[in-house]
């Protein structure tokens, strides 16, 4: 059984359309504010990368709410790897899997060959990915070098009427962002 969201149908509607549309959103994850949109619009990441004044080649992260969301770049990976994967998530873990048969634009990858993955638990960013019917670009709500938003008059500070909307919600209560960790090495990176 699935958890009832807690966005209002309207709300979905308009996160619906938004993402779909091209829009750029903020939303709370587990422990700060995030930008996302659609990992496919070229023009919606762009926009993205501008408003935080970030390299394309650093690439982003994606989320997902299920396992299922991303099974396609699960599938070409070896066994142990899927199950390195799966065993972190949902949770707070960004996994880095490796892009095999280059599903991912670069815009969203960078200049590497491995892809930032994470299966949410938080609810509100469950329900954005179910919602859009895929995983979302999911970057930290800041322009770089300043402090990622915990609060969402801090996105408006940062970015006013730049965003296409500011989707309602609490954070999870974390205090650090997740972890990342390279499932091929095994080392943790973050």
């Amino acid at each position: 059984m699935t958890a009832p969201s807690p966005l209002s149908d309207w709300q979905l509607h308009c996160a619906r359309r938004t993402l779909l549309g091209g829009g750029v959103i903020a939303y709370p994850t587990e422990a700060v504010w995030g930008l996302g949109c659609d990992p496919w619009d070229i023009q919606a990441v762009e926009r993205i990368l501008e408003l935080k004044h970030r390299p394309m080649d650093k690439g982003m992260i994606l989320v997902a709410s299920s396992l299922d969301q991303v099974r396609f770049l699960l599938d070409p990976l070896p066994a142990e790897l899927q199950r390195e994967a799966e065993r972190h998530w949902p949770g707070p873990v960004t996994c880095l899997l490796p892009d095999v048969d280059q599903q991912i634009p670069e815009w969203v990858r960078g200049r590497h060959s491995a892809i930032a993955v994470r299966v949410s638990s938080h609810p509100v960013v469950r329900a954005l990915c179910d919602v859009a019917g895929m995983p979302l670009v999911s970057t930290s709500c800041n322009p770089a070098g300043r402090q990622p938003a915990r609060y969402s008059w801090q996105v408006r500070r940062y970015f006013g009427e730049q965003l296409d909307w500011l989707v309602p919600g609490a954070l999870g209560g974390r205090r650090n962002p997740s972890r990342i960790i390279d499932i091929v090495s095994g080392q943790q990176l973050r």
